[in-house]
């Protein structure tokens, strides 16, 4: 039902209460979860029960009997009946469902789209990864979820920002340095014994074989990281490998269809000074305790700012270096401060720990500098690991990574398309396997191809019109063809289904849940496979012929958009599997 619709709907049920002297009541409608129950059900009179003192079903018959007698209810109720407990069931005009059709053909690209959030602005961290080695599966689901979700912000006004925040600060970049230093030792004939911290996998060696031979690392923000092959010099071989990566893992990332419009570096928070004004600013609030040589946040004294941990958090060790929430709580109070009054963090669930300590300190510091920083600030979409399986077997090592599967394989083996698809097909708490055979399939099996398939489908009707010698209308002539012949059970399921696209995507967005759009996606192509099926597209008949077109035209622009937000390709034509 498009909203214009359900605004008329609303009014016409709110006009009927009026005659039974009620008013200010919201009036809830609701998809019913059987077709055969109507095409939208009102629960209005079980909610007036009590107040009213009324059996229900009295209230739902008075409610029904003021709606048909309301003339102005002729042009969009097309039947009404009570039942159960006093539900409401009703029946939309024909003429009212496949209005549908013309307000998608006239939006476009646009269909579904809202402004609600307009001027809201919305900061997206998802992946930030160490540049210390490949990305894996972990920052593959991230990356996917983090991207989708963008895109169905977006559709809801939201101004979205992506960023990576790279943690190039910390003992795990020193590791790096040494072991991209002890591996070109060995290239150079030494004998070496690796650390248990040391990096393993190819990359590393790749990384010291182009440092002993002074290639420069030509970084994608425009840089050039110079090497002279010293490896005394190890200030330069960090900052050398963390280019390197830096510079593999963005590959990596655009392989996988997945950009950011902002990087930001941990140890810019301690050049700049935000790290200590942040300690500064929680020991200001009264939270902070010295204890045992450590600097402590006193978390579990923080219920009064709507946090709560169960233990204590040191933030500054005896060795005098900072705990890594600390510089998170500065990352956090850097985003507020440009503007961002919605943060959302996407990261795997071992980091469900951190979420007390870092919302308690930011809390914190928003006491002492009298501030008003959300309590649900930053919010978290915490995501399970996948596993990969390739002919039945796990896929466990990549001689890149030396020790897991990395993103590039998985896009490598399932290619992009279905590599996104999968990645966001389930919600993110949920754990998965990832069947690469599956994703290669060409059959109704492989999601991804089912709803290529449908859009690819309806071009092919289309393509197949013109060959017949028929003259296929414009977009703008679909728009005006009569649509009153589209009335088969079928017809009217596949436009219910479109209707409800825009819905869908309000309800993705505010759940943080791409996993929906999976979802509905899959039934819009069903819905559309039920009704080619049913029904022949090109006849005879030019004004059946037109409208079966609209219909399919409507439809091939839901699953486009749709596809679009997923960032997965919407083919023209595909082979079937027989055909292939």
């Amino acid at each position: 039902m498009l909203a214009q619709q359900k605004e008329a709907l609303t009014s016409l049920i709110s006009a009927a209460l009026e005659t039974l002297g009620v008013t200010g009541v919201t009036v809830i409608l609701e998809r019913p979860k059987m077709p055969e129950h109507g095409d939208v059900a009102c629960t209005v009179a079980m909610q007036l029960a009590r107040a009213l003192k009324k059996n229900p079903r009295e209230i739902a018959t008075q409610i029904v009997e003021a709606l048909k007698a309301n003339p102005e209810s002729e042009a969009l109720i097309k039947s009404v009946e009570i039942a159960g407990p006093g539900f409401i069931n009703l029946r939309i005009q024909d003429n009212a469902r496949q209005e549908i059709i013309r307000q998608v053909l006239k939006a476009g690209t646009s269909f579904g789209c809202g402004d609600a959030h307009k001027n809201q602005s919305v900061l997206l961290e998802f992946v930030s990864a160490n540049p210390t080695g490949p990305l894996h599966l972990g920052h593959a689901r991230q990356g996917a979820l983090g991207d989708v979700l963008a895109n169905l912000l977006a559709t809801q006004g939201w101004k979205v920002t992506r960023e990576f925040y790279y943690n190039d600060a910390g003992v795990q970049i020193g590791n790096l340095a040494e072991s991209i230093r002890l591996r070109a030792r060995e290239l150079k004939g030494e004998a070496v014994e690796l650390p248990e911290n040391a990096y393993h996998g190819e990359y590393v060696i790749a990384i010291a074989r182009d440092y002993l031979d002074c290639k420069p690392v030509h970084a994608h923000d425009g840089t050039v990281i110079e090497s002279k092959g010293d490896l005394s010099d190890t200030d330069c071989i960090r900052r050398y490998g963390v280019a390197y990566l830096r510079n593999e893992q963005d590959d990596d990332l655009d392989a996988l269809g997945v950009h950011f419009d902002n990087f930001y570096l941990e140890s810019s928070l301690y050049a700049s000074g935000r790290v200590q004004a942040a300690v500064q600013s929680m020991i200001d609030s009264g939270r902070t305790e010295e204890r045992d040589g450590a600097l402590w946040l006193k978390t579990t004294e923080c219920e009064d700012l709507g946090i709560h941990d169960d233990k204590n958090r040191v933030m500054r060790k005896v060795d005098g270096t900072f705990t890594y929430f600390v510089p998170d709580v500065a990352y956090h109070l850097a985003k507020f401060e440009r503007g961002f009054t919605k943060a959302v963090n996407i990261q795997g669930s071992d980091h469900h720990g951190t979420i007390a300590r870092v919302r308690c300190g930011l809390q914190c510091c928003a006491l002492a500098r009298q501030m008003s920083i959300p309590k649900e600030f930053p919010e978290y979409i915490l995501h399970k690991m996948l596993s990969v399986v390739k002919d039945g077997e796990p896929v466990k090592m990549s001689k890149r990574s030396g020790n897991y599967v990395t993103l590039r394989d998985l896009v490598d083996m399932a290619g992009q398309d279905a590599a996104r698809f999968f990645l966001v097909a389930r919600k993110a708490d949920a754990e998965f396997v990832f069947d690469i055979n599956l994703a290669q399939q060409k059959s109704d099996e492989n999601p991804v191809y089912y709803l290529q398939y449908a859009h690819a489908r309806i071009c092919s009707v289309f393509a197949n019109a013109k060959e017949k010698g028929y003259e296929v209308p414009s977009a703008d002539e679909l728009i005006k063809a009569d649509l009153s012949s589209l009335v088969s059970e079928q017809a009217m399921d596949l436009m219910a289904k479109i209707a409800e696209y825009p819905s869908l995507l309000t309800l993705a967005a505010k759940d943080h849940a791409p996993h929906m759009l999976c979802y509905y996606l899959k039934e819009l192509a069903a819905a559309f496979h039920t009704f080619y099926n049913a029904e022949r597209v090109v006849i005879e008949n030019d004004v059946e012929r037109n409208a079966r077109l609209a219909l399919l035209a409507a439809t091939r622009q839901v699953l486009g958009n749709g596809l679009a937000l997923l960032g997965i390709s919407a083919p023209e034509y595909m082979a079937r599997r027989e055909d292939a």
